[in-house]
């Protein structure tokens, strides 16, 4: 006769259990409760007035975010529900429950304490020895928006509906005087066309304002350079003057696009082969001296990362160290950029060519003339080429590929993230630092375990 383990799962306890018990004493819930309790709580938004409810721990709030984002669980709703299922999650939150208005709104509100966390984490690997900042490597990845594409309207077309509803909201008015003096019964139909009607038109509206705004910012940044040119020009000989200067436009261009549902995501693609989605860029700076943890993050609204490279070192906090050398592929090939990295003592080095990207056994037909890489005109694409060549610096440059891309695979295969679910520049740059303070402590785990 067959023998089974008993499982009666009517059976009470007769003790009230220890959750320590039911958790591994390696797993990653003690060191994110450790990470935390280095947190100060002035950092986090707290009721200083003591009115209402009783409020939840911040620190058990914030490691309760972190634990979740680095077990791929991302979902107000779905922490919520972790908090009942989860063994990890029910310790570190000491067997309470939060709601997901709760979860939501901690995690909107408590970004400085983000930052802060994601710093003590960095100077807990420097205290254990495991992090020694020197050389970095730099790159950037697209992440969809929490919105829709179909919501992006450009500049005419939002003038064109604005005038549009516009009649259409004034002859619903002239519907409902009539009704009124002719005595009709009360027809709810129509406050609700014309509560829909106002309701997209004050969208629209604040659109095009955000727009113009964006306009008269982008024409006062260009305003010393176009005085520079025109004076330039003016200085010239009568005959050599060129063609007359146009001054900056203050008024948006009638492309412009935006999107009503997340103004601040603009329409980027992965690559030449992806579709256009509202989308963020998602920067990181990692560690290519062996830790692979990243050191500094921030989220951009342009597409490409030309312009980005300063940006990114700068995010680094300055207690964590000193970087002496930066890694980055061929997007981030900007003289001025490169230049002021080289300024302040960084030895750069960035890819200069594009060359052939066939592969070595492409199942596709051989061309009809190989592809020749086109060597460098710029001077100091030359020179950087020349410095790539050296032994030393393309084994060091080796490091980029194996150090920060790993990173973005496995925020997106093994923690899943792929969406950012908050909305706006500010709380989506609040919600990345948290996908990396996620990262981090789950990679910092890891070493020290090994």
């Amino acid at each position: 006769m067959s023998k089974f383990v008993q499982s009666d799962r009517h059976q009470p306890f007769l003790l009230p259990p220890d959750l320590r018990d039911w958790l591994p004493s390696d797993d990653l819930a003690h060191f994110v409760i450790e990470a935390v309790e280095r947190v100060p709580v002035s950092h986090f938004k707290v009721n200083a007035k003591g009115t209402g409810s009783a409020q939840y721990h911040p620190q058990m709030m914030l490691g309760l975010l972190i634990y979740c984002y680095a077990n791929g669980i991302f979902s107000s709703r779905k922490i919520e529900r972790a908090s009942h299922r989860d063994i990890g999650v029910r310790y570190i939150t000491a067997n309470c429950h939060p709601d997901h208005d709760t979860i939501a709104t901690f995690r909107r509100e408590n970004v400085s304490a983000i930052s802060e966390s994601f710093l003590q984490v960095l100077l807990l690997a420097k205290e254990l020895k495991l992090l020694h900042v020197g050389r970095v490597s730099v790159d950037g990845t697209k992440l969809k928006a929490n919105a829709s594409k179909r919501r992006s309207i450009r500049y005419d077309r939002a003038q064109q509906l604005r005038k549009q509803l516009q009649g259409e909201i004034d002859e619903l008015l002239n519907r409902a005087e009539q009704a009124d003096d002719q005595g009709l019964s009360d027809d709810q139909r129509l406050p609700e066309e014309l509560s829909r009607r106002s309701s997209l038109k004050e969208k629209l509206d604040q659109a095009c304002r955000r727009l113009e705004r964006q306009a008269r910012d982008r024409a006062e940044r260009e305003q010393a350079d176009y005085e520079a040119k025109v004076k330039a020009r003016d200085a010239r000989s009568s005959k050599r003057k060129g063609k007359k200067i146009k001054p900056p436009s203050q008024a948006p261009k009638s492309d412009e696009q935006i999107n009503l549902t997340d103004p601040d995501a603009k329409l980027m693609r992965k690559n030449k082969a992806s579709a256009y989605h509202q989308s963020y860029n998602a920067q990181a700076v990692v560690d290519a001296d062996g830790s692979q943890l990243v050191l500094g993050s921030r989220v951009s609204q342009c597409a490409s990362d030309r312009n980005e490279f300063v940006a990114d070192i700068k995010a680094i906090p300055d207690e964590v160290g000193e970087v002496k050398q930066a890694l980055a592929d061929n997007g981030y090939a900007n003289e001025a950029q490169v230049a002021e990295l080289e300024r302040t003592q960084i030895d750069v080095l960035v890819a200069v060519g594009s060359g052939d990207h066939r592969r070595r056994y492409d199942f596709r037909p051989e061309p009809d003339e190989p592809v020749q890489a086109k060597a460098p005109k710029a001077n100091w694409l030359q020179q950087m080429k020349a410095k790539l060549d050296v032994e030393s610096n393309r084994k060091s440059y080796q490091l980029r590929q194996q150090t920060v891309e790993p990173v973005f695979g496995i925020i997106k295969q093994v923690l899943g993230f792929r969406q950012f679910s908050l909305r706006g520049h500010d709380k989506v740059s609040g919600e990345w630092q948290l996908v990396m303070l996620a990262y981090n402590c789950k990679r910092l785990h890891k070493l020290m375990q090994a």
